[in-house]
């Protein structure tokens, strides 16, 4: 299995654009704490998902530790943490608003010595229900420039949370991320309908503005097994793609592993030589 990630002695800040050929998949596990949190019997485990996952060709993890601990929790940040150093070769990263408690989890994960690769900056408010929009520039520069300059500090990439507006893709860059996470509901809902095209061709655009600028491009929410293909062979660039509630669902009925394994498959056929003919 191709590695598509910086090794530890490299600055994660510093490796930004990567020649990987392939995109990586990192796999939100938040939807297995969801489920774990509805009993008092820590079933089923959330390490254990994710040690599947990575054991199956996942490249990387992914949690979002919301303020009220509705799924992820402390103990798991830490615990999957400690989890990830026993696979070097794969990337932690940590999805949250860094005006609520991301920034606290990041300064302790470095005091405490543990890995931590990415996190994900989100405009998320305390109870909001899912991820549903990205960061507005020029409004939101001027917070999240400190924020950035903070994680870099500790040798950790920042990638924002951003909807595929091209011409903001230059103000991410000059606000010091490093990459920015495409938000994909609008692709996911347009796939099978008469805007697919449409919409797609503005995640292309947004990607090629990425690109354009080294801007790593990474990619999330409601992909799934039917539309990653299609969206990895057109937009350029997409170098991680984080995935959860589709993949876990999918893992209910066929099991960590071939879950895993099927959307590797689908970043293969993305890209194979066939599709690019």
């Amino acid at each position: 299995m191709p590695l598509f990630f910086q090794t530890h002695d490299q600055p994660a800040h510093q490796a930004t654009h990567q020649a990987a050929h392939k995109t990586a998949l990192s796999v939100n596990v938040n939807k297995v704490a969801l489920l774990r949190n509805t009993r008092h019997l820590g079933i089923p485990s959330v390490t254990r998902a994710a040690e599947l996952c990575l054991q199956a060709g996942a490249q990387g993890i992914t949690v979002h530790p919301r303020p009220d601990e509705r799924h992820i929790r402390a103990d798991d940040v830490y615990e999957l943490a400690a989890l990830m150093k026993d696979w070097p070769d794969r990337e932690f990263n940590i999805e949250g608003n860094p005006l609520q408690n991301l920034m606290d989890f990041v300064r302790d994960l470095s005091a405490r010595g543990l890995p931590l690769h990415q996190c994900t900056f989100v405009p998320d408010s305390e109870d909001q229900f899912t991820s549903d929009h990205g960061w507005t520039f020029p409004d939101d520069a001027e917070r999240l420039q400190p924020l950035i300059e903070q994680a870099h500090a500790r040798g950790v990439r920042v990638s924002l949370f951003m909807d595929p507006v091209p011409e903001a893709m230059a103000a991410a860059k000059a606000v010091g991320a490093d990459r920015v996470e495409l938000y994909t509901e609008s692709y996911a809902r347009a796939w099978s309908g008469a805007q697919k095209n449409k919409t797609l061709s503005q995640f292309t655009q947004a990607g090629r503005a990425a690109v354009a600028i080294n801007l790593g491009v990474n990619a999330g929410h409601d992909l799934n097994r039917d539309n990653l293909t299609e969206f990895l062979r057109t937009v350029p660039g997409v170098q991680e793609v984080s995935i959860g509630h589709a993949l876990i669902a999918d893992a209910l009925e066929l099991g960590y592993a071939a879950a895993v394994k099927d959307y590797l498959r689908c970043i293969d056929e993305a890209f194979s030589p066939s599709a690019a003919s």
